[in-house]
């Protein structure tokens, strides 16, 4: 079909129908007459000889072809929408969307946003947070940032930032914690990498307790309970400075672990934009700062 004749009014009244089930509600909302909804949607009916409606006495149902037409129409909208949005001030914003595991977003990434920002304005970076399960393709992500080893099937990984993990609580757990031993009779928080606490004792030369209690699938959480005085958590604890530095955490151990690292993840098949290549070096620099 050329574009010139694309009926972009009758496919808009069809989108707005499908979504109401309504001609009167998809005319409101489009601002037009009841009237001139139903004669773009029958319109649109003839050009592709096929019914889109059912029409009944209160409302619309979609038919089999009208079901099938409604996710293409409705993607193609947002996608333009989408597009414009980027000239929202005058100028082109490309986007870039991120998902960040959430102790590093909250830890890390947040404190340097407005950093980020000014350096590169005509980026548009959305970001999402996860509990480090993510699905590139499916959520359409530019880039994670991930925890873990680096070996993700299909990814180009790129290492970030070591992550010491070491156990933290509130001042008064720290108070009665005078050996590592200690924190055998003390209630563990654990994540759902099961083998963490069992790598910090073998480290620290004290035989691993039975391990009960909440799973957390965040650190951040985990540290959030730990201050509130629930428990011991073990993590990343570079992504944790403000909370040592006022207290509100206290480290009572100097023992590490490493466990992991924060990475730098894309699909393999997918080639880096300018936008990409500017949020990847400016990361790198700051990391390379904080060193």
């Amino acid at each position: 079909m050329d574009r010139a004749q694309l009926p972009l009014n009758a496919l808009r009244a069809f989108e707005a129908a499908a979504r109401h089930l309504n001609f009167t509600r998809a005319a409101i909302e489009l601002c037009v007459s009841q009237g001139a909804v139903s004669h773009q949607v029958a319109q649109l009916e003839r050009r592709l000889g096929t019914r889109l409606f059912h029409r009944l006495p209160r409302g619309l149902a979609l038919t089999d072809e009208g079901h099938a037409l409604v996710p293409v129409v409705a993607d193609a909208f947002d996608r333009v929408a989408a597009t414009l949005d980027q000239y929202a001030d005058g100028r082109f914003r490309e986007a870039l969307k991120v998902g960040v595991v959430g102790t590093f977003a909250t830890g890390w990434l947040l404190p340097r946003l407005d950093a980020f920002a000014r350096a590169h304005p005509a980026i548009d970076l959305r970001i999402s947070t996860n509990n480090n399960r993510v699905d590139l393709a499916g959520e359409a992500l530019d880039f994670a940032i991930r925890f873990g080893d680096g070996a993700w099937h299909g990814t180009h990984a790129e290492p970030l930032l070591a992550a010491p993990m070491a156990p933290v609580c509130a001042p008064s757990f720290a108070a009665r914690l005078k050996t590592p031993a200690d924190l055998t009779a003390e209630p563990l928080l654990r994540s759902y990498r099961s083998d963490e606490w069992a790598l910090w004792f073998a480290a620290a030369g004290v035989p691993a307790p039975v391990l009960r209690g909440p799973i957390f699938d965040s650190s951040a959480l985990m540290a959030t309970a730990a201050a509130a005085g629930h428990g011991v958590a073990l993590v990343p604890v570079g992504m944790f400075a403000r909370e040592l530095a006022t207290e509100t955490l206290v480290q009572p151990f100097a023992q590490t672990i490493d466990a992991g690292r924060y990475w730098l993840t894309r699909l393999m098949s997918r080639t880096e934009n300018d936008a990409m290549q500017r949020f990847r070096m400016w990361l790198t620099d700051e990391i390379a700062a904080q060193r």
